[in-house]
C-alpha cells in the first residue's frame, strides 16, 4: 500500500498511477483533437458548444461531419468504444486485487449485465493503444 505526503489514503502503486493519469491524458488530447476535426469539416460548430459536452454526445456530430466524408464509420465506432473505456475508468471504485494491491475495479451498466471486473494495467495499455490508433487516424484525416 501506498502513501503520498498529498493524501493519507492508501493509494495504488505509482506505475498504475501513471498509466492511470496517461490513460486520461490522451483521452483528453484525442476529445479535442475529435472536435478540431468536427469543426474543420463543418465551420459552423462552435468550440464551447463542442468541449462542453460530455464525450459520448460527440458520437453524433462525428457521424455527420467525419464520418460523413470518410464514408465509414471507424472514427466515430472507435471514439466510442474509448468512450465507453474511458467511462469504466472515471466511474470506478478502488479495490484490493487478487493480489493484494490496490487498484480500480468498475462494472458494466445494468443493461450490459452489470458485470465487475478490475482496471488491469492491461485494460490501461490497451485503452491507450486504441487512443494511438485513433490520434493516427485523426491526423490521416486531418491531412486529407
Amino acid at each position: 500500500t501506498m502513501y503520498e505526503s498529498y493524501s493519507r489514503q492508501a493509494l495504488p502503486a505509482k506505475e498504475y498511477r501513471e498509466l492511470l493519469g496517461s490513460a486520461l491524458c490522451v483521452f483528453s488530447s484525442n476529445n479535442g483533437f475529435i472536435i478540431e476535426n468536427i469543426i474543420s469539416t463543418n465551420g459552423s460548430y462552435d468550440w464551447y458548444d463542442l468541449i462542453d459536452k460530455n464525450s459520448g454526445k460527440l458520437k453524433k456530430h462525428i457521424a455527420d461531419t467525419i464520418s460523413d466524408r470518410t464514408g465509414n464509420k471507424e472514427i466515430e465506432n472507435l471514439f466510442s468504444e474509448i468512450v465507453d473505456m474511458r467511462n469504466r475508468i472515471v466511474h470506478g471504485f478502488r479495490i484490493t486485487s487478487k493480489q493484494g494491491e490496490q487498484i480500480l475495479a468498475t462494472k458494466s451498466s445494468k443493461e450490459k449485465g452489470n458485470i465487475q471486473f478490475e482496471i488491469t494495467t492491461e485494460y490501461l495499455l490497451d485503452f491507450m493503444k486504441k487512443n494511438q490508433k485513433l490520434s493516427d487516424l485523426l491526423h490521416e484525416y486531418r491531412g486529407h
